[in-house]
């Protein structure tokens, strides 16, 4: 084996469930000494720290004050951009710069204390933190949402992903009580996973029918089937050559190897997407991690598909022929919505439980990673036998955008739609992407209280609607 060769040596999980909890900063240091302890690496010998952002408090400088807390003077630093996507593509660039030689161990780190912020705002108190950076930076996209978007309020995933689950329910012919129905039973048994993993937000065990049910976030989307943003929780992995792991004494059972990785994408805009309901992206992305690693999905030990809303899970399924009741299970932890999901984090956790599975049980697992509204994707094969082709984060696919036609007046017919629901349970308002009849999509807002409850009651995709602009925003009726 070549000396160079990165691999998997050290992680730690950690969750935090006493309120108010430990700022963001003590959670990464936390979290990469135990990471770091595992490797048998003293923290101060990092040759890299990376970190991934958090939504919770924007530092001045989040690797150098990590790298103080750990007495580390690392010659790489790196901090994330907004992204569920991120874990993977720093773990691939530390695993990149460890093949070529430019450093031999490297650190990924992520943490959110989302649960913590919420107390102290509950409490009327200010968040006491350290470190806070003046001025505070501007929000971590990589990219800002489009102007129609903004303007019909389309901006959050938990009412742009319920718009492509509609799209692919219309595609299917299943009636809205058939969608839900379905992702009940899909999703039941990730809620026994998350009971039995110690690190888990949620360890409750729930029915299919159970999930089905309860108060509407994003319709058809309730409040138990997404991902909890609201968590305390981090996540870190270390990864160092073959030779420092002989030097460290690290036994060969406990060397978890990244086999092949790949990552692609989708449109930026989800009214941009040729086809709401499926994603050109995954079976690409998935595809080259697979040819890279030289395995199929039928070597899979184990697989943690993203799981942050619904479609997700079944974009991704559809895309890579993977049966959602597949005897494997479809997650390692519990997925985002039971294991707890903050923010950009998520991944971590489910390649850390991966680790540990793959360092019990031997052989191969799949863990994949989603970015902003479905747009990003990553496939990473991890195994206990080394080999393969790494990659890099460099797209092997990206798709072409359908038009956004900002204002429009006219008839236009219904591509996937959705309706916010406020705190308290009560429908706001519909949000339509619609095709237009020269070509192109828009977008336009429902605020009919009674077609907003039609639209809740029947399949409204493939419906013709007529939309009135006022010359920044086009409101839908019919």
């Amino acid at each position: 084996m070549d000396p160079r060769t990165p691999c998997l040596v050290g992680a730690a999980q950690l969750t935090v469930r006493e309120q108010p909890g430990p700022e963001p900063l003590d959670l990464w240091e936390a979290v990469a000494r135990a990471a770091a302890d595992d490797a048998r690496l003293p923290p101060g010998r990092l040759g890299s720290i990376q970190v991934v952002h958090t939504d919770s408090w924007q530092y001045d400088d989040p690797p150098g004050r990590l790298a103080e807390r750990l007495g580390a003077t690392p010659g790489h630093r790196a901090y994330s951009k907004v992204s569920g996507t991120a874990p993977q593509l720093l773990i691939g660039e530390a695993a990149a710069r460890i093949a070529a030689g430019g450093l031999d161990c490297a650190l990924v780190v992520g943490a959110e204390a989302l649960a913590t912020r919420r107390a102290y705002r509950k409490a009327g108190e200010r968040v006491p933190w350290s470190h806070p950076a003046v001025p505070k930076p501007p929000y971590g996209w990589e990219r800002p949402p489009h102007p129609a978007e903004l303007a019909h309020e389309l901006f959050l995933p938990v009412h742009t992903y319920p718009i492509m689950e509609t799209a692919r329910r219309a595609a299917l012919g299943w009636t809205v009580e058939e969608e839900m129905a379905d992702r009940g039973r899909m999703m039941a048994p990730m809620t026994e996973v998350a009971a039995a993993n110690p690190y888990a937000w949620r360890r409750t065990p729930r029915t299919p029918a159970e999930l089905a049910g309860g108060r509407f976030v994003g319709w058809p989307y309730t409040r138990d089937t997404v991902a909890v943003l609201e968590v305390d929780q981090a996540a870190a992995v270390v990864l160092v050559s073959a030779e420092l792991a002989d030097r460290l004494g690290v036994p060969e059972e406990r060397r978890i190897h990244l086999r092949g990785w790949a990552y692609a994408e989708d449109t930026w805009e989800v009214a941009a997407r040729p086809a709401l309901g499926s994603s050109q992206a995954i079976a690409r992305a998935a595809e080259a991690a697979f040819a890279r690693a030289g395995l199929g999905l039928g070597d899979m030990r184990a697989l943690d598909v993203y799981s942050c809303f619904a479609v997700a899970l079944r974009q991704a399924c559809d895309a890579i022929g993977l049966d959602p009741s597949d005897p494997r299970g479809l997650t390692v932890t519990g997925g985002l919505p039971y294991a707890g999901g903050p923010a950009s984090d998520y991944v971590l956790h489910s390649t850390a439980a991966m680790a540990g599975l793959l360092r019990a049980r031997g052989g191969h697992g799949l863990v994949t990673s989603v970015g902003m509204h479905l747009t990003k994707h990553a496939y990473a094969i991890w195994s206990t036998e080394p080999g393969g082709a790494l990659g890099d984060g460099r797209p092997v696919f990206t798709a072409d955008p359908v038009k956004i036609v900002d204002v429009y007046d006219g008839p236009a017919v219904v591509a996937g739609y959705t309706v916010a629901h406020g705190r308290d349970g009560a429908a706001e308002r519909g949000i339509l992407v619609v095709d237009l009849p020269g070509g192109g999509r828009a977008h336009a807002l429902v605020h009919d209280p009674g077609l907003i409850a039609e639209a809740e009651a029947r399949e409204l995709v493939g419906e013709t609607v007529r939309l009135a602009s006022d010359g920044r925003m086009n409101t839908a009726t019919w």
